[in-house]
């Protein structure tokens, strides 16, 4: 399992801030669930090819289980993430915990057909966004 289906996740939030602001690293929450092969596909582009090493120099990464859309949808509405658009979705967070960042639109719902390359390019534009 990718999503830990029984974590606390506002403590595990607030634990990545923490390592977060010691790192200077803005906070990557990714919201998704077990069941979700979009989810499964975001997951193991994180851990190899060419967004992996993107990702683990820019952010530190906690994820979000949200089971049927009925787990942490209060946190998935206060990063201003949509969820009804579509899982995975990602909300980045400063050190400090303010939003930079959140899919508004559904943007990674369809990760599986974007690929290695389309995952990649959506977080170097993110990236670059980020303070």
């Amino acid at each position: 399992a990718i999503y830990d289906e029984g974590a606390d996740a506002k403590a595990a939030i607030r634990a990545t801030l923490a390592e977060a602001e010691k790192a200077r690293l803005p906070v990557l929450v990714v919201f998704g669930a077990n069941w979700c092969g979009d989810c499964r596909m975001l997951d193991a582009t994180f851990k190899q090819g060419p967004s992996a090493p993107l990702i683990a120099k820019h952010f530190k990464v906690v994820k979000v289980d949200v089971g049927r859309f009925d787990r942490n949808v209060d946190i998935a509405e206060a990063y201003r993430v949509p969820l009804k658009k579509g899982i995975p979705a990602v909300a980045v967070l400063s050190p400090q915990g303010k939003l930079i960042y959140a899919t508004e639109g559904g943007e990674l719902a369809d990760a599986r057909k974007m690929g290695d390359q389309g995952v990649y390019d959506f977080f170097s534009r993110i990236t670059a966004s980020a303070p």
